[in-house]
């Protein structure tokens, strides 16, 4: 037994104590786990309960005989007052057999009947949180759901590593345990000494692999983390307001309720679909947790790897890019490639570094060439834009005379994955952008294109996206290929095309959507933001990213999102507090505009403008000053809702969101807020996140805050003052510099 010592005695007892530890702390975690859930779920009973009864109470009495194909006499049910299905539900069999005219038969039938029928509303009622209506079992569920969610993506990566090693342990442990003594060894049979070896060995690898990955200290801080008290009532709404999305994404995983399956996969064909749930997703390089749909995005480019994800907007196309992405640098993949507009590279730059491992590296500017050298040489995730790309290193075939003849594939590392944002800005096969992409992705393998635009309303443009990707499915996209509908559609270009509604995957969706979209102020705009800041003018500081309207990086994201919420038929409101930047807005906008709605409209003629959009037939876009259209007026229509600017009081801000994000709204409300880096925009918000932000949704809970908002709002002239001369200063230290 030389040979076999490693594997017995003292070193195979510490690798016992080891696993034993490994295995205590992931039943724990497991154990934790499920008794948040059980928390969660205690708590959302009596919710689901109410609207199950809610629905039973609509629905009459007589509708028991279509259970039970017309066995049913049910006259002296409702003889005694028993007229809807909740009543009999509610009802318990000794009561009902103590009607009059009610048999034994009768009433164990009527019951059992109730009773499916209860099962079957139950599969279909969705609880909601309303925010602008706490009560207790809300409040409850809401607290619940906080400790979930405060336990981060992490807890996910940490459940899934608790579950393998419980179940491998479990089954390693007690049959590696007699390889602990050389005694034991020696008394069990040949076949019992050549299981526990072999255990030994594999519990080796197993502890060995969890210390590399430091899955116990994982797992640990996930069970922690769950084991932390409750918060109070307060900070639980606070933090639902502050990111609901995530809260609604625990409810809908707790809650077992999943959208179509069909819908929520792109009504892909089953061989298909098989095939890219069986496609790995490894997410040791990400940061956050997928919904069902976004993981099987994720899954479908990798599999294919050559597509178009056409989610429509809202449904994290960008969260889906970068899992795909992170699951091909655990694969040993360094070098990545995004190509965007202009007006999104900041937000490609900010979400790789909050939702992944990954490095960002942004190569644009005048300093294009220098990072695009760093990226060849260290690698990570290149982020450049349509105009840049041409402007990337590229050999070039010359003829004899000196004279150039073609443009070859580009020079440097090739992209693991190429994916290119907006995608239906590559339509024309003439632009010089179309063409430089299709150099990329005729080097490429992995080429993943994003468009929120619903490609069976444009195949013309599909059949260029397609001639990039995947050209031998061109015969089978033609003009009349969307004329069966849109699922008829898909199912046609299933290889290489996904696209998902919001109401495809509504229950796994938040009610509220709030992104943030960074942009890079240009030259003229940044000249006059300059200007302001050395004038001590706080408002033309604010503004100053609409000077240039031709080239305003906000206008131009704002074209951009209107432009897809115009393709996908969804209306929008547009609020800034300024007049002038509506203006801008109007100007850049080309049809469809209602208002702009401002102080200085009398109330009728608010109304009037509010009536027109909300009749318009599809898209429209109706224009407001945020403190006139903030209050008083209905705006359900919209589910989109753009914000110039950030406001000084988010009491503002939340009060015109809450116009159109209110009870009899019926779409998801996605509300994109235009963003500056480097300027006033930044400096508000890092102040505005602060104890201030807190205090302000906090003391928004009361009835007098929601009455008079200025009582609890920062001083706007406190705060001015603070962040001109913030800004002052940075910028003299940069001159300086």
């Amino acid at each position: 037994m030389e040979g076999e010592s490693p594997r017995v005695g003292r070193r195979a007892r510490e690798l016992c104590v080891q696993g034993t530890r490994l295995y205590d702390v992931a039943r724990a975690l497991r154990a934790d786990h499920t008794r948040a859930l059980d928390t969660v779920r205690s708590a959302l009973e009596p919710l689901r309960a109410e609207l199950v009864a809610q629905e039973l109470e609509s629905i009459p009495v007589a509708r028991l005989k279509d259970v039970t194909e017309g066995r049913l006499r049910l006259g002296a049910v409702e003889a005694a007052g028993l007229t809807s299905v909740r009543a009999v539900h509610e009802a318990s069999r000794y009561e009902l057999r103590q009607l009059p005219g009610v048999g034994q038969q009768t009433a164990d039938r009527a019951l059992a009947a109730a009773r499916q029928i209860a099962r079957a509303v139950a599969e279909t009622v969705s609880v909601r949180i309303d925010v602008d209506h706490p009560e207790p079992r809300t409040t409850a569920l809401v607290i619940a759901l906080q400790r979930l969610v405060e336990a981060g993506p992490e807890l996910r990566r940490a459940l899934d590593a608790a579950t393998r090693l419980d179940e491998r342990l479990g089954a390693l442990l007690p049959v590696a345990r007699p390889a602990s003594s050389r005694l034991l060894l020696a008394l069990a049979g040949r076949r019992r000494r050549d299981g526990a070896l072999a255990a030994v060995t594999e519990l080796h690898e197993l502890v060995a692999d969890s210390a590399a990955k430091d899955l116990r200290l994982l797992i640990a801080q996930a069970s922690t983390d769950l084991l932390r008290p409750p918060v109070s009532e307060i900070e639980a709404w606070v933090d639902f307001e502050l990111r609901s999305a995530e809260y609604y994404s625990q409810l809908a995983e707790v809650d077992g309720q999943q959208p179509d399956l069909a819908a929520s996969e792109g009504f892909l064909p089953a061989e298909l679909a098989e095939r890219v749930h069986a496609q790995p997703l490894d997410d040791t390089h990400r940061r956050v947790s997928l919904r069902g749909y976004q993981s099987f995005g994720a899954r479908f480019a990798l599999a294919q790897r050559r597509v178009v994800l056409g989610d429509e907007m809202g449904l994290g196309k960008t969260v889906q890019a970068i899992a795909a992405l992170a699951h091909l640098a655990a694969e040993g993949h360094s070098h990545f490639l995004v190509v965007c507009p202009a007006s999104v590279l900041i937000n490609w730059t900010r979400e790789i570094g909050a939702r992944s491992t990954l490095r960002a590296l942004p190569v644009h500017g005048p300093d294009r060439q220098d990072a695009y050298g760093e990226w060849s040489e260290r690698g990570g995730v290149a982020i450049t834009t349509f105009d840049t790309l041409h402007t990337l290193p590229a050999p070039v075939d010359k003829s004899p005379k000196g004279r150039r003849t073609r443009t070859v594939a580009p020079a440097g590392p090739t992209p693991g994955m190429l994916v290119v944002d907006e995608a239906h800005y590559v339509k024309n096969p003439d632009t010089r952008r179309t063409k430089s992409v299709a150099l990329w992705t005729e080097r490429c393998d992995r080429v993943l294109f994003l468009t929120g635009t619903p490609m069976e309303n444009h195949v013309e443009e599909f059949r260029t996206l397609v001639r990039h990707l995947r050209p031998e499915l061109l015969p089978t996209v033609r003009n009349g290929t969307a004329a069966a509908g849109p699922h008829a559609f898909r199912k046609s270009v299933a290889p290489a095309y996904l696209r998902r509604n919001q109401e495809d995957v509504l229950t796994e969706l938040p009610a509220l959507v709030q992104v943030d979209e960074w942009v890079e102020l240009g030259v003229a705009d940044r000249e006059a933001y300059e200007r302001a800041v050395g004038d001590g003018n706080f408002m033309a500081m604010r503004r100053a990213a609409y000077a240039d309207t031709e080239k305003s990086a906000k206008l131009q994201r704002l074209r951009e999102l209107v432009a897809e919420a115009a393709d996908n038929g969804v209306k929008v409101v547009v609020f800034s507090y300024f007049r002038d930047v509506l203006a801008a807005v109007e100007q850049a906008l080309d049809k469809g505009v209602f208002g702009p709605i401002s102080g200085s409209v009398p109330a009728a003629r608010r109304q009037q403008l509010v009536d027109d959009f909300t009749q318009a037939p599809g898209h429209a876009v109706l224009l407001s000053q945020i403190e006139a259209g903030g209050v008083g007026l209905n705006l359900q229509a919209a589910s989109l809702v753009i914000l110039c600017e950030p406001q000084v009081k988010p009491t503002v801000e939340h009060q015109a969101v809450a116009r159109v994000h209110r009870m009899g709204q019926i779409r998801t409300v996605q509300v994109h807020r235009m963003l500056a880096t480097d300027s006033v925009d930044d400096r508000l918000l890092t102040i505005l996140k602060n104890k201030d932000r807190l205090f302000d949704a906090f003391a928004r809970r009361s009835a007098l805050a929601d009455a008079t908002p200025d009582a609890i709002d920062i001083s706007d002239a406190s705060l001015a003052r603070r962040i001109v001369e913030e800004e002052q200063r940075r910028l003299a230290t940069e001159a300086a510099n």
